[in-house]
């Protein structure tokens, strides 16, 4: 089954794929009646899973505390170190992506279908695109975008009516549905409706928890989000983008990148190490390889030019974990786990209904369905029993909350990477760190494991941490009504913290 989905996949990102286009109008895009739109669905599927499980997976790695760049290699410095600007084009190749690949392969579906169901399947990948976008940016093109030619400087959308607007027309499109079946070539789900209504639900309930500690009709937001809990109306098993495998030219997108680069850049960031350890968590040995030492060290964020300051020796690549990226050749991008989904019911069974027993239930399923997805069901169990992890253990709702957003953070590790800082962002937990990463260095046991750490060199102007990524250089060369640069410490727009 994976290799006839790779196959549906490949060609549908082969015929159109558009990759150095104006967002606006690419006179190369191909138009007639040999393109399908049954077969133009599979190449917008994966140029949103190739933005999310290859560029997005690597920063939001390093902003969500799982990697370090390796000790003897340089690619990655100016993520370790948050030394960005539009100059560094961290999010073009997201932004192609996005709307000159699959914003606009789905408006090409939808004008020329009448299907109801595929019309709702692909607004569901549009709702999916915006979250994606404006949770790096905060705003996008949204009321004018696309429109070719005929407006080729559309204006930005602040990022509540972006998404907004695409709540609304994900409602509107559910509403039209009726009893029509989907046509199009579906990679990611298969033709399940019923899984895509589950997506759908999910991606409401993570779009509606953001608003509400932004903010944003909290009141409202809150009843919805407790509504769809109540209905329990989610996807089965985890929703993944599963076409790779172990063969050159059909590796995933993030382990092709760096078979290209022929080096691995990649060690293990010093506060998910001292956390899997503090919980004593057997997830460790998942994605992390001991150094020379059988031991598992994680390096302290931004630290990699300080450590010869601080140890008086070179440091060196084997002095700590490396990322075992061979691992992950043909691993799927995972889009929405059964574990996030069951961390956020948990949240609202806390939060809004003050039900301490259904929090528990979801959070313990949370955590089991992210064990399993490892391969380590057996070890589930067990791991719960310990005094740091035990729900039942914790005093207060306080801390059963808190206990809910660390694991989720533990769990999003090597599946999830932008949504995990997403997560860090609306909710401050992993909390930063009081203590600087030379006095961790020098006093280990004044760290409280798991919290953030402040890269020893950081080169955010306001200091702290990435609160957002640049605008894409080229949106700011294409795009007259792009808005004026911003700072990586200024905030998204859900993110009131």
């Amino acid at each position: 089954m994976k290799k006839n989905i790779l196959l549906y996949a490949t060609a549908g990102l082969l015929m159109l794929s558009s990759c150095d286009l104006d967002i606006n109008e690419d006179p190369n895009y191909p138009k007639g009646k040999d393109v399908t739109p049954d077969l133009v669905l599979p190449a917008a599927e994966n140029f949103i899973a190739n933005a999310l499980g290859d560029q997005m997976f690597t920063y939001a790695g390093f902003f969500a505390q799982y990697f370090e760049q390796r000790p003897e290699q340089n690619q990655y410095n100016t993520y370790a170190e948050l030394h960005l600007d539009e100059g560094s084009n961290t999010l073009d190749r997201c932004y192609r992506n996005l709307f000159a690949g699959a914003m606009k392969d789905l408006l090409d579906i939808t004008s020329r279908s009448n299907n109801a169901a595929d019309k709702y399947i692909c607004t569901i990948l549009r709702v999916w695109s915006y979250q994606l976008f404006t949770d790096n940016v905060s705003d996008a093109p949204y009321t004018e975008a696309l429109k070719g030619s005929s407006l080729p400087n559309p204006k930005w959308d602040d990022g509540k009516t972006v998404m907004e607007g695409v709540l609304s027309e994900l409602d509107q499109a559910e509403a039209a549905l009726g009893s029509a079946s989907i046509t199009l070539k579906d990679p990611l789900m298969e033709k399940n409706l019923s899984q895509w209504k589950g997506f759908a639900n999910a991606l409401r309930l993570r779009i509606y928890l953001r608003m509400i500690d932004g903010g944003i009709d909290a009141a409202g937001y809150t009843a919805k989000a407790k509504a769809l809990v109540a209905a329990n109306g989610f996807f089965t098993d985890d929703v993944k983008f599963d076409v790779y495998t172990n063969a050159e030219g059909q590796y995933s997108s993030w382990y092709g990148s760096i078979f290209r680069l022929k080096a691995n850049n990649y060690v293990a960031a010093y506060p998910i190490v001292a956390y899997y350890q503090a919980t004593s968590d057997p997830r460790i040995s998942y994605a992390l390889l001991q150094n020379k030492d059988n031991a598992y060290v994680g390096q302290l964020p931004g630290s990699k030019t300080r450590m010869k300051e601080w140890t008086g020796k070179t440091w060196k690549n084997d002095y700590v974990s490396e990322i075992n990226t061979d691992a992950f050749a043909d691993s799927p991008v995972y889009v929405f786990t059964q574990s996030e989904l069951q961390f956020l019911i948990a949240e609202v069974q806390l939060r809004f209904n003050n039900d301490v027993a259904a929090a528990k239930t979801a959070y313990e399923a949370a955590v089991t369905a992210d064990f399993a997805s490892r391969g380590m069901a057996g070890k589930a169990a067990a791991f719960l029993t310990g005094p740091s992890v035990d729900f039942a253990a914790q005093a207060t709702d306080a801390d059963r909350l808190k206990l809910i957003y660390m694991q989720k953070w533990a769990a999003f590790f090597m599946r999830n990477h932008m949504e995990a800082w997403s997560e860090i962002r609306r909710t401050d937990v992993p909390a930063i760190s009081g203590k600087t990463a030379q006095e961790i260095y020098t006093t280990p046991s004044s760290y409280t494991a798991g919290d953030m750490i402040i890269p020893a060199v950081n080169y955010i102007q306001a200091g702290g941490l990435a609160k957002r990524v640049p605008y894409p250089q080229n949106a700011r060369r294409l795009n007259t009504n792009t808005p004026a640069a911003k700072l990586m410490s200024d905030r998204v727009f859900w993110d009131a913290h």
